[in-house]
């Protein structure tokens, strides 16, 4: 389920995010929107084999590895890829599994809601964190959020 109050739930009450596929290259979108989460008090947990170290967090090899609670599971992996990772998000008890953009494992969304998750597919969380936080409007972007409020900032 990925509707606006959904989306702004999720962000708002999860601050740990395990990034799959997190790479040290800062031109990569995954450096790109980790590095903004962190910058916007999320804790991250790079998942990558490759590295030892990300953004100055310790990287681990597989979820399983990670010796604290997972909130988000973040993949920045090929939809193929996804249904293993999403087994390993439900075994560490994580509570939402996040495809990004251009990821969308049907399959593994409906696996992960069964097992209590919430599933959403083909969004970036740093460009949904913007456009539900009041990131983007600034620059004149049409988020689609319409509201007579002012956003409700989280609290840092």
């Amino acid at each position: 389920m990925d509707d606006i109050n959904t989306l702004r739930r999720i962000l708002s009450q999860n601050r740990v995010i395990a990034v799959v596929g997190l790479s040290a290259d800062w031109f990569r979108p995954s450096y790109f929107a980790a590095k903004y989460l962190q910058e916007h008090g999320y804790r991250i947990i790079p998942v990558n084999p490759r590295y030892a170290e990300i953004l100055g967090e310790k990287c681990y090899p597989s979820l399983r590895d990670i010796p604290v609670k997972v909130d988000i599971v973040d993949c920045f992996r090929k939809t193929a890829d996804i249904p293993p990772i999403c087994e390993d998000a439900i075994a560490i008890g994580a509570k939402v599994l996040w495809q990004q953009l251009g990821v969308r494992n049907e399959e593994a969304a409906r696996r992960a809601e069964a097992a209590g998750l919430d599933a959403v597919m083909d969004r970036c969380v740093k460009i949904e964190h913007g456009r539900l936080f009041g990131g983007l409007n600034w620059v004149g972007v049409n988020t689609k959020v319409l509201s007579a409020k002012r956003p409700r900032w989280l609290a840092y």
